[in-house]
């Protein structure tokens, strides 16, 4: 194999491929399909402060070119992660990046506190979770939201902290400035786009929240223009995803910038496609008598 380590600020990958927040779970699943150990890496599904059931209604609808989901960030809450999925993690022979997400910023830093006297290896803070004080608008809308939850949880931990920024966002790049400037170690992006689905029929939306996150094929394109965005901006390490569905889908992220690559909505469709990416990435490395990935990050 070709030489696919690579470094992620301070962290070490065995390979760039990483599994998205909220399409591997904890990997309990999926270890019985393949070795999960073969992964660089695995964000977790998206923990709060308190256990949430999610939404009601329909979760996930199946577009043309992708999925939406309402999910509404289901999870065991912080205690009920530490004590049922935490050993399991922490005994994987990959990197553990856990997704945090609160209602506040209080929630936020609980769960992160809690968090960081664990084994994991990074903190991804998601910014796309409504801001109940500021009228339910996603922290991750506005540049001084971002920049305020990113300091305040730069302060609680000292673990890695990445933040995933939301293609929502005011000024995508304006908000990457002031994660850095805040103390962020590296950037994911993008998160889901808001969409609509109507069902015709009952002349209503499908989802009870009316609007909900559309992943897949259908935002790559602009996916992949945001990350080389905020790459030239930004002098920090990024995750790049959205609709990442094939080895030549993350390169071509990895080309725009991105140090490493996060599938997600693929998992549904190919449960094994994480393999097949890696496998796809090192043939490719292979053929064009590239010795690290170094030499093709940002490369456009």
């Amino acid at each position: 194999m070709s030489n696919l380590n690579i470094e992620f600020g301070k962290v070490k990958f065995k390979n760039p491929v990483i599994t998205a927040s909220g399409t591997f779970g904890f990997g309990r699943e999926y270890k019985e399909i393949y070795d999960i150990d073969i992964l660089g890496g695995i964000s977790t599904k998206g923990i709060t402060k308190e256990k949430r059931d999610g939404n009601t209604g329909m979760r996930i609808y199946e577009t043309s070119s992708g999925i939406m989901n309402s999910v509404g960030l289901e999870n065991p809450g912080v205690e009920g992660f530490l004590k049922d999925e935490i050993p399991f993690l922490e005994k994987l022979n990959t990197n553990i990046i856990v997704n945090i997400g609160g209602a506040c910023e209080s929630d936020y830093l609980y769960a992160i506190e809690k968090v960081s006297e664990t084994n994991i290896d990074m903190i991804e803070l998601n910014i796309s979770c409504p801001n109940v004080k500021a009228g339910g608008m996603a922290f991750g809308i506005k540049t001084k939201d971002a920049r305020q939850i990113v300091k305040s949880a730069r302060r609680v931990t000292n673990l890695p902290l990445v933040v995933k920024l939301s293609p929502n966002a005011e000024d995508i790049v304006d908000i990457a400035r002031a994660c850095e400037e805040e103390g962020a170690d590296g950037l994911s992006l993008v998160n889901t786009f808001k969409g609509l689905a109507i069902d015709i029929e009952k002349r209503k939306p499908i989802f009870e929240n009316i609007y909900a996150g559309v992943s897949g094929p259908s935002i790559k394109p602009m996916a992949l223009r945001m990350v080389n965005e905020v790459y030239k901006n930004t002098n920090i390490p990024i995750m790049g995803m959205g609709g990442i569905m094939n080895a030549t889908d993350a390169i071509e992220f990895i080309m725009a910038g991105s140090t490493c690559i996060q599938v997600g909505t693929a998992n549904f469709v190919n449960p094994r496609i994480a393999i097949d990416i890696i496998k796809g990435i090192d043939d490719f490395m292979e053929k064009e008598g590239i010795k690290s990935l170094e030499e093709i990050i940002g490369i456009i």
